[in-house]
């Protein structure tokens, strides 16, 4: 089979390799789509990747094109999306249902080879299925959506409220679509990119605030009539939209960081003393399982993709680039906000 392979820092190169095959209880993935998530960047153009060559991918989609023995819940010709987490199942949090804090775990796509390839083998419950009338491009978002449901569940979000999405990029649209889906009072999504705020309103949110707008705060004063929102979803992980959650949150809110910060963050006293003043809830959220795995952050996002109520907009995928060109598709990353959207890798 054919691969990406990342042989060092900005050396990758689609190579001829041997084609894995299924061993006990595992799935001979035909991969179809892949996504490049933010955390592949600092693994090609910087040094993050774990150990050298490796291929990554974690964001994906396919067939299963064979099965080993033991296999029980999917067949071949299934149409199914990977899960990338491998826990250990035996520590102490695992056993809790906590399986994005294992102490053991594995990784596909950034400690184990990953989906930038023809195919790859993962274990049978690291596979979800979906229907015919859900495209592979959506099987690759799975992982996406399922990050800001899991965001949800960990703010222990409540229909009947006013919320508040800070990022209009994946996970913040995800978080908001979810957050409609289980019956918001209303979705405001603030972003400083009036192109993913018309993305958001096309998807269904009830306000978006460019925060830009030197008024804006005096808009969300308006609208809550000086309350602040009671769910408040941090997903740029970015000091000013961090730092924005205190001050939006009403008293007694949920607020949950669901963006990964990159930078030193700094919290002047009196912004920081609101957590006390309000007494919300902060919490922070990370990947996307829970208990019986990967979790009902699956179970559901496969549900909604089929019933059509979770949309995947043409408009969030920036470009859709053949597998074997990969390397042209990182480079874009190279010049800092060129790409607004998701690439997805596709095996012609």
């Amino acid at each position: 089979m054919k691969a990406v392979i990342l042989h060092a820092k900005d050396d990758l190169r689609y190579e001829e390799i041997q084609t894995p095959e299924p061993g006990e209880k595992q799935v001979l993935v035909k991969v179809k789509a892949a996504g490049i998530c933010g955390s592949d960047i600092p693994r090609v153009l910087g040094d993050a990747a774990h150990y050298y060559p490796i291929i990554l991918g974690h964001e994906f989609s396919g067939e299963v094109a064979a099965v080993g023995n033991g296999v029980e819940t999917v067949s071949v010709g299934d149409r199914v999306a990977a899960v990338p987490l491998i826990p250990c199942f035996i520590c102490a949090d695992c056993q809790k249902g906590s399986y994005s804090q294992c102490r053991n775990y594995s990784f596909v796509g950034s400690r184990i080879q990953g989906g930038f390839a023809e195919y790859v083998v993962l274990p049978e419950r690291n596979v979800v299925k979906f229907d015919e009338n859900v495209t592979y491009e959506q099987g690759a978002f799975f992982e996406p959506s399922t990050v800001a449901l899991h965001g949800l569940k960990c703010a222990e979000y409540q229909g009947g409220k006013d919320v508040a999405i800070l990022g209009g990029g994946t996970i913040g649209l995800f978080a908001a679509q979810w957050a409609m889906i289980f019956g918001a009072k209303r979705v405001f999504v603030f972003d400083i990119d009036n192109e993913r705020l018309e993305l958001a309103k096309k998807l269904g949110a009830d306000v978006t605030i460019n925060t830009l707008e030197p008024n804006f705060k005096e808009v969300v004063k308006e609208h809550t009539e000086g309350k602040g929102f009671e769910f408040v979803f941090e997903t740029a992980g970015v000091g000013a939209t961090m730092k924005l959650a205190f001050e939006l949150a009403g008293n007694k809110a949920s607020v949950c960081f669901i963006g990964t910060p990159t930078k030193d963050l700094v919290f002047e006293p009196k912004l920081f003393e609101n957590m006390n003043r309000k007494e919300f809830k902060l919490t922070g959220s990370w990947m996307s399982y829970s208990a019986p795995f990967p979790g009902e952050e699956w179970e559901l996002t496969a549900h909604y993709f089929r019933n059509g109520k979770l949309k995947l907009d043409d408009s969030l995928i920036f470009q859709k680039i053949a597998m074997k060109d990969a390397k042209k598709a990182f480079d874009m990353y190279k010049t800092p906000g060129s790409v607004k959207g998701k690439i997805l890798l596709i095996n012609e």
